[in-house]
């Protein structure tokens, strides 16, 4: 009789190689323990071998199948944009969508990348020098955490990304909203570094799919703050080495964690409890 007067709520999540995900686990367990009957399925488009030229079908599908929201990930959080009815000004503003919600037939995008990032700054570097930061990747992710890092104070960002283009276009957008001069596309890395307080890669280089260092490790020096955003694993050898000589450095797991309670907001319009998610995250990932 309680199972039957419980609300249920059906989640996903879209991307590639997201076997891993801890998100699901988080989501199911604030739900239990907030007396919801949470669902939460991932649909990776590499077990499915998709691309996201299959977003849209994916969406229907979830449409038809009664789900609540989606969350989206790489490489699909800019492809599906042209496919939503609306996007929240977060998600307006950086081009780029983490959550949609679907109600009522509409599917509104949102994106909760960008106050998870820095959240998960906040508490992890409070004290971090703030005047010049070299950001690796500018891409959906990589738009999120740029305004995010500007958003907390940052003087300038330099951005770099394999497509150049991509980071040009990111940096006047940042410039827009930030004030002329506050972000620039840089095609010397080494240079930019030479000049920076802090370091956050933003690139999946250094995920368990996808092993390795986003950038030469001579490059870094003690005085740098070096940042993820990946998770899984924990310490990618970016960190490791960032740690090996000196370095302050933050994972991945306040992002992952507060993104994920934004996402638990909007698609159950309750409120997460942010301790008790991120206890069970570091639980699963055996770094409690």
């Amino acid at each position: 009789m309680r199972a039957q007067r419980q609300r249920s709520v059906l989640l996903g999540l879209i991307g590639s190689g997201i076997q891993a995900s801890l998100t699901p686990a988080m989501h199911e367990r604030e739900g239990e323990v907030q007396g919801l009957r949470l669902v939460y399925r991932l649909i990776d488009l590499d077990r499915l071998r998709l691309g996201p030229d299959s977003l849209d079908a994916l969406l229907t599908a979830a449409e038809w199948m009664g789900f609540a929201g989606l969350n989206i990930t790489y490489p699909c959080k800019q492809a599906v944009i042209p496919l939503l009815h609306e996007l929240s000004r977060d998600a307006e503003a950086l081009g780029a969508v983490n959550t949609v919600v679907l109600r009522e037939g509409r599917r509104i995008g949102h994106n909760t990348d960008c106050s998870g990032f820095a959240e998960g700054f906040r508490r992890g570097l409070p004290d971090a020098a703030r005047g010049a930061v070299v950001q690796l990747g500018a891409g959906g992710a990589g738009a999120a955490v740029a305004h995010a890092l500007l958003g907390a104070g940052i003087a300038r960002l330099s951005l770099h990304d394999v497509e150049a283009s991509r980071a040009e276009a990111l940096a006047a957008s940042l410039c827009t909203r930030f004030g002329a001069g506050r972000a620039e596309a840089a095609a010397d890395l080494g240079a930019s570094l030479a000049a920076a307080d802090g370091l956050v890669n933003c690139t999946p280089v250094g995920m368990a799919k996808l092993p390795g260092m986003p950038l030469d490790p001579g490059l870094l020096r003690p005085s740098l703050w070096v940042a993820e955003i990946i998770y899984f694993p924990m310490e990618t050898e970016l960190l490791r080495a960032a740690r090996r000589i000196g370095c302050r450095t933050l994972d991945g797991s306040g992002m992952a964690v507060f993104q994920a309670v934004g996402a638990f907001r909007l698609f159950t319009g309750l409120e997460a409890d942010a301790d008790r998610m991120m206890a069970h995250f570091k639980e699963m990932a055996g770094t409690a």
